[in-house]
């Protein structure tokens, strides 16, 4: 009887599951690190119902709200949804180490929470996201890389601001497949 029941509940259950997983996809640069993060590029606001309704509790925004791809009322529309939203705003020509330590302070103060980190395209998100998980998640420089490059190849400003916060780690950002070349400015 429970397999009757438990086949039943997947059967019902798998296809909303699955559509959910298919539409956060849609997001762009929509990059999952590990079951309680993950970084995108500028969600709709019909989107950020589907990141909620995936289960995230946090959306961590590290743009301008002026920036032409914000939406309207983000702030007002995730605390709606019932998540925390926290606003960092990144200047993409002048990012700093500041910037990311307060994003830090975020996501170690407090219980754990399923956090969405995004800006426009996921260039500053996924940098963070490499940064985060190779300082404090002790994931192997190599592999993040690799999850970064996926999205971009940070250009000669990142690439110092990338540097910098190793550089305050001690972690050497060289690995034998690290291509950090930038691309055009």
């Amino acid at each position: 009887m429970l397999k009757a029941i438990a086949a039943f509940l997947l059967l019902v259950c798998a296809p909303a599951l699955l559509a959910t997983a298919a539409d956060l996809d849609e997001i762009s640069n929509f990059r999952v690190y590990s079951p309680q993060f993950a970084s995108a590029g500028q969600p709709t606001a019909r989107q950020l119902k589907l990141v909620r309704d995936a289960g995230y509790e946090r959306v961590i925004y590290l743009a301008f709200t002026n920036d032409n791809t914000a939406i309207d009322d983000e702030d007002g529309t995730v605390k709606k949804l019932g998540m925390d939203y926290v606003h960092i705003a990144v200047d993409f020509d002048d990012p700093t180490s500041s910037d990311f330590y307060a994003f830090v302070g975020v996501i170690r103060t407090g219980p754990p929470q399923k956090t969405l980190l995004h800006c426009q395209v996921n260039f500053r998100a996924s940098t963070f996201s490499f940064l985060y998980r190779t300082i404090y998640e002790g994931v192997d420089v190599a592999d993040a890389k690799e999850d970064l490059d996926s999205v971009w190849q940070p250009n000669s400003t990142w690439q110092a601001f990338i540097f910098e916060v190793l550089e305050d780690f001690h972690i050497d950002p060289q690995c034998d497949v690290c291509d950090w070349a930038p691309d055009e400015d």
